[in-house]
């Protein structure tokens, strides 16, 4: 493993799959439901009378029912190309969401996300890691950190669009803004720039047929050592990140505040993709990965116990730093650990721990809320998931070897 790097040729040619698969993700069925629900929990909330538990139980239906569809989408991918399966999923996110912002009752607002998860799986990281992976070799790790950048992107744009949107239209009408996002902004991007086969200046993508099958990832144990290290994660980010803005709003600090504030949040999953990304093209990357996601123990003590406006700023950074980097700590060790011969179904599987704690915390953490009447339990118990998955990701040990494996 040398310390030099020598990607920026390949970052150079593959600049349009970057943007492509950016602007994707950052619409995708696992984006967009996901960092809606946060900043439209209170809205709704008030316009309907639900609880929000129930509100953020949609995000169980989204992020759950994208868990069960992971394993069919990497056989898709496979089968079908990434741009056949992107498109049409696209407009399936976006029928999700139209349909929800109509729902006159919880089913059918919970059904609207179903929706936007059955018809929008092809959307999800599956299909933007497996072109990244395929597409790119000595700088993998910070193609990956720059196209699912897109989530932070996103994790940004949206609860300062409620901010400046609801108040003074609703929140269906703003739903209905962000469900046009994957129409107008990513299909045409995607349909023009993501590749069928190639990349830029006609060299093929990158097939190498070292590497395990599905099978075989299941029989060892870093699959499963780097699955129960994602669902920990994860469970810590999703839930603590959709409830900041309602905590920070339950503690009376006004709505256009607390959104500058759990901004933070997005605007450090930037520099957490990107460093995290080009730290493991360079350095041990379970060893990055046990860092990104210790500091955020920290964080969650602090968003726990502190109203001083500079510590919680500093706390939804480093929440932010992990939220960033957890996507690409997936897709590089799945591709380090287990080759590009299966890539699209071992991901899928792992992706599958990593949904279902996108779909059950935001809900649990909600209900934690309710039972106690603060948010302080639901983020000393994310403190501590952080640490169980800090821990459990160094046991992954070396690099295996593969055919055709040069790095």
């Amino acid at each position: 493993m040398s310390a030099a790097f020598h990607g920026w040729d390949e970052l150079r040619r593959g600049w349009p799959i970057l943007l492509a698969c950016a602007i994707g993700v950052a619409c995708s069925a696992i984006a967009l439901p996901f960092y809606s629900i946060g900043p439209l929990t209170k809205p709704i909330e008030a316009d309907t009378g639900w609880t929000r538990s129930s509100i953020q139980f949609a995000i169980l239906f989204s992020s759950g029912i994208g868990a069960l569809t992971a394993p069919v989408t990497g056989w898709m991918i496979d089968r079908f190309g990434a741009r056949r399966i992107a498109v049409p999923s696209l407009f399936g996110v976006a029928a999700g969401l139209f349909f929800a912002s109509l729902a006159q009752s919880l089913p059918g607002f919970w059904l609207g996300y179903a929706l936007a998860a059955i018809l929008g799986a092809g959307s999800n990281p599956v299909l933007w890691s497996q072109v990244i992976a395929s597409s790119f070799d000595k700088a993998r790790g910070t193609a990956l950190g720059l196209a699912l950048i897109g989530t932070a992107g996103v994790a940004f744009l949206l609860p300062n669009l409620v901010a400046a949107i609801e108040p003074g239209h609703g929140w269906r009408f703003t739903l209905r803004v962000i469900a046009a996002m994957p129409i107008v902004v990513a299909v045409p991007v995607v349909a023009l720039l993501l590749p069928a086969t190639s990349i830029p200046g006609g060299r093929s993508r990158i097939v190498l047929k070292g590497g395990l099958t599905a099978r075989q990832a299941l029989s060892g144990y870093r699959f499963w050592i780097l699955t129960f290290s994602i669902l920990m994660g994860y469970l810590a980010i999703s839930g603590a990140g959709p409830n900041l803005m309602p905590a920070f709003t339950d503690r009376g600090i006004g709505v256009s505040e607390a959104a500058a504030i759990a901004s933070v949040f997005a605007i450090a999953m930037v520099p957490g993709r990107i460093l995290s990304g080009f730290l493991m093209d360079r350095i041990w990357a379970p060893l990055v990965a046990a860092i990104v996601l210790s500091l955020p123990a920290l964080a969650c003590l602090i968003l726990a116990s502190s109203n001083h406006v500079g510590l919680l700023v500093m706390a939804c950074g480093l929440l932010g730093l992990a939220a960033g980097a957890e996507l690409d700590v997936l897709a590089f060790l799945t591709a380090r650990y287990f080759g590009l011969a299966s890539y699209s179904r071992i991901y899928s599987l792992s992706y599958v721990a990593l949904a279902t704690g996108s779909a059950t915390a935001p809900t649990a953490f909600s209900r934690v809320n309710e039972w106690t009447n603060s948010y302080a339990a639901s983020f000393h118990i994310a403190a501590g998931l952080f640490v169980l998955a800090a821990g459990s990701i160094l046991l992954l040990g070396r690099y295996p070897e593969f055919d055709n494996d040069d790095n």
